[in-house]
Formats: structure tokens, C-alpha cells, sequence
């Protein structure tokens, strides 16, 4: 299978390269391709005809959204609308990268793939906007919404992940104040990469939810981080309130992988187990 990653110098895309190695794969960076752009998509498309692109370009700093709510549209909107009529028209299977931010957090029980959802910022908006496009344009796509992503490649657009940013506070303070009552479900890409890479051996197209499983608040994982990294520090649990924030996100956007059960393949560990594959491999990694 002849496979194009779009953005695969990423977070996400390094672990989907990897998962896809050995295979007649293509990394797409910004260089090679631009999605909000029509006339590129066709052209970085057609010269490599995949049997499948994995689209994993986004604009997806949350402030920076809503800030710049047409450059958020035109990326994460109308980019996946020409990837979806490029890839149409080629017979080319898409695998679409979403977000839990789908959902406003009110249903207090794990999302499945049929719940509405209901956006609370532009970045969520245009997100969910994207994911339209792509089930109204691409007769063959996957549309995956997963949640907490972190991994052993930096993140182009916001740079260190959350345990990073964890592990360099707890050198720089003696007390960390971290957000109790905001819940999720921190994903690995490592094992996100590899439940994709085996979705789409299987023709069976929609919207899938891929996270880890279980949940946690931030305070929680954050423990979790600090446990597993031998680090001592004191971590005081606190509302969310504390850290008052202009944009509104989902209090609760935990994900059931609903659609990988029915097809007897939701493969993803539970949260704790890969962040614990995480740490054993970190060294290695960089």
C-alpha cells in the first residue's frame, strides 16, 4: 500500500512513519504540500498517486484559533474539504486527524462516535467543520478523534508536551499547582500510530474514536509523570477556575473507542500502561 503522511515530520507523524515502515510511504511537510491550498493538494497528490493519505496538518493552538478564526477555517476546514476532493477523485482512501474537542464535556460519561457534538471555540468549530467535509466528499475515509496527544517527537506548532513541561517545572519550583477537575485521556502516538495503521488494513469506513483508555485530570497524569520519572515534588490538586482562560474547552472529553470494540480490534492500553512505554523508551528516543 503506497501511503502519504501529511505532516509526517510531527508529533504524530514521525510515530505514524514508523508504524507504516517497510511499506511505500511518503512523508508531506509544508514544503511539500499545503492543504488549505487546491491547487497544491492536486499536484503533491497526483505526482505520488497514494492508495492512502493520512492527514495529520492542523491549526491547533487553541488561542491562536481564536484569534485568527479565517486561518483556522481555511487550515483545518477547507484543507480537509481539497484533501477529501483530491483524494476522491483519485479512488484514494483518507484518514482524517480530529479532536475531543469536538464535544462540550456535559455528557460526563465517555463520548462514543454518535454523540453530537457541540464545539466550544473556533478551533473545535472549524475541527468539526473539517470532519463534514471529509464524510461529505470522501466515500472512502477515516475520521479519527483522539485526545491528550503526547510523544517522543516534538509538536511543530506548540512545542514540548505536557510531561515535558511537567518534568522542567518540578526543576524550576517546590509546589506545582495542577488542574483537578478537568478530565481526559492522555494518548500515546506511539500506540495511536499503530491502532491507525491497523484500522486501515480494514474497509470499514467512518468516524472513530482512538485514545488510550481509562481517564484521568491533569493532576492525576501529572503524578503519574512524576512517579514514573522518580521525581520528588510537591503537586497541590486545584479547580480549573485558578487558571482563569478566555477560551472555553470541554471540562470532560473522555473517548470510548466504541467503533475499534465492534470491529474487535481497539488495541489502545490504558492510559498508564503507555505512559509507562513512554518512559521506558525515552532515553532511546531523544
Amino acid at each position: 500500500m503506497k501511503t502519504a503522511i501529511i505532516g509526517g515530520n510531527g508529533q504524530l507523524g514521525m510515530d505514524l512513519m514508523k508504524a507504516f515502515a517497510g511499506e511505500n510511504s511518503t512523508s508531506l511537510t509544508h514544503t511539500d504540500i499545503e492543504i488549505e491550498n487546491t491547487e497544491s493538494v492536486s499536484r503533491a497528490l497526483t505526482a505520488l498517486k497514494p492508495d492512502l493519505v493520512v492527514n495529520t496538518a492542523a491549526y491547533h493552538k487553541v488561542e491562536d484559533c481564536e484569534k485568527n478564526p479565517e486561518r483556522s477555517f481555511q487550515v483545518n476546514a477547507l484543507g480537509a474539504l481539497n484533501l477529501a476532493r483530491v483524494c476522491e477523485s483519485m479512488g484514494t482512501a483518507l484518514v482524517h486527524v480530529s479532536t475531543d474537542y469536538v464535544f462540550d464535556g456535559k455528557k460526563a460519561s465517555p463520548y462514543i462516535e454518535t454523540d453530537l457534538p457541540n464545539p466550544l471555540n473556533v478551533y473545535a468549530a472549524t475541527k468539526l467543520s473539517g470532519e463534514h467535509f471529509v464524510q461529505a466528499y470522501s466515500s472512502k475515509h477515516y475520521v479519527i478523534r483522539s485526545s491528550g496527544l503526547y510523544g517522543h517527537s516534538p509538536c511543530r506548532a506548540k512545542g514540548r508536551n505536557f510531561i515535558d513541561t511537567m518534568l522542567k517545572l518540578s526543576k524550576e519550583r517546590q509546589e506545582l499547582r495542577v488542574v483537578n477537575d478537568e478530565i481526559l485521556t492522555p494518548t500515546y502516538t506511539y500506540h495511536l500510530a499503530r491502532q491507525i495503521r491497523e484500522l486501515v488494513t480494514r474497509p470499514a469506513y467512518g468516524v472513530y474514536h482512538v485514545t488510550n483508555n481509562g481517564s484521568c485530570s491533569w493532576y492525576e497524569f501529572a503524578m503519574e509523570i512524576f512517579k514514573l520519572s522518580g521525581t520528588r515534588v510537591t503537586v497541590v490538586p486545584v479547580p480549573a477556575k485558578e487558571f482563569p482562560a478566555p477560551i472555553k474547552r470541554p471540562s470532560y472529553s473522555v473517548l470510548e473507542n466504541k467503533g475499534l470494540q465492534s470491529l474487535g480490534i481497539d488495541h489502545m492500553p490504558h492510559w498508564r500502561e503507555s505512559l509507562a512505554h513512554y518512559f521506558s523508551t525515552r532515553t532511546a528516543a531523544g
